[in-house]
């Protein structure tokens, strides 16, 4: 394995996507997000809306029809629409053009009805690599569900090439998955190793979380955000951060720069809020961080 390159903005910044006077809600992509059940719904939300403050012009929340009403209940710029099967999908797919599809935030993979929920959710991906048009990010309870057959998944991730599928475990989801790679993850250069070795596997970018970070993507070099932010550690902040990467793919950034992009910036609201952080804090620190960040591109 080649030397890690540490995350800093000097790697993306060129690449990051910033509007133009010409720009619409219709150039800057659009962002789908399945949503779990009625008892689930949170977790959806915080992807979606990283998403949306990230930049995607559009999100719509899948949602299964028992949950609609609670999430309408929260939300106003966020679309909703009905998706309780893998038809319901299929259907939605054949009307809507999507830039990107977030699937696992609260979708039950370890609930008393895993095994029906992780069927539906390992269907949804399926359908999707098959029908949808853009690109894949694949967290929690989406990771947890293919867990009993990898082989599936790295099918579903070679019907979808070249459209990139990005993978986004924290250490217990990776060692579910890939629990022939959980060994030896105590330093960063093993854990750096672990996700190169799961990438090649998969022909997928895996962005496995943790105090240090380790990006890495099929032919890519291994990149580390070291930026430790204990802050961090409370739920929910790795479905915002499946956003945030969701929000960049959305407006045409390439997965390695657009996974590297949301980690430090993922990390750097954390450092700015510190201490009291809570996972819906996030979002809403992305304003000030993205202003302060264009100013100094320019």
């Amino acid at each position: 394995m080649k030397n890690p390159i540490l995350n800093a903005p000097e790697l993306w910044r060129s690449s990051f996507p910033i509007p133009t006077p010409g720009s619409h809600k219709y150039t800057r992509g659009h962002t789908l997000v399945l949503s779990g059940g009625a008892f689930t719904t949170g977790a959806a939300r915080l992807a979606a809306r990283g998403a949306l403050r990230m930049g995607s012009g559009l999100v719509t929340l899948g949602t299964p029809r028992e949950a609609a009403p609670i999430h309408g209940a929260h939300v106003t710029s966020i679309m909703l629409r009905p998706v309780d099967s893998v038809e319901e999908l299929s259907i939605l797919l054949e009307s809507q053009v999507f830039k990107v599809v977030v699937i696992g935030p609260g979708r039950n993979g370890l609930s008393p009805h895993s095994l029906e929920a992780q069927e539906l959710t390992r269907g949804l991906v399926q359908v999707y690599a098959l029908k949808g048009q853009g690109a894949l990010v694949l967290d929690a309870d989406g990771l947890t569900s293919f867990a009993p057959c990898r082989e599936e998944l790295r099918a579903a991730v070679a019907t979808m090439a070249p459209r990139p599928v990005i993978l986004t475990p924290h250490e217990g989801e990776f060692a579910r998955l890939f629990p022939h790679l959980k060994e030896g993850m105590g330093d960063s250069a093993s854990k750096g190793q672990k996700a190169m070795a799961a990438a090649q596997e998969m022909g997928a970018w895996v962005v496995l979380k943790g105090a240090c970070t380790c990006i890495a993507g099929p032919q890519e070099p291994l990149i580390l955000n070291d930026r430790s932010v204990p802050w961090l550690a409370s739920a929910g902040t790795g479905d915002v951060l499946a956003g945030f990467i969701a929000g960049l793919l959305a407006q045409g950034m390439k997965p390695h720069e657009a996974c590297a992009a949301a980690v430090w910036l993922h990390s750097e609201a954390g450092q700015q809020l510190g201490p009291g952080l809570i996972s819906e804090d996030l979002p809403e620190a992305i304003p000030s961080l993205l202003k302060g960040f264009m100013a100094q591109k320019h």
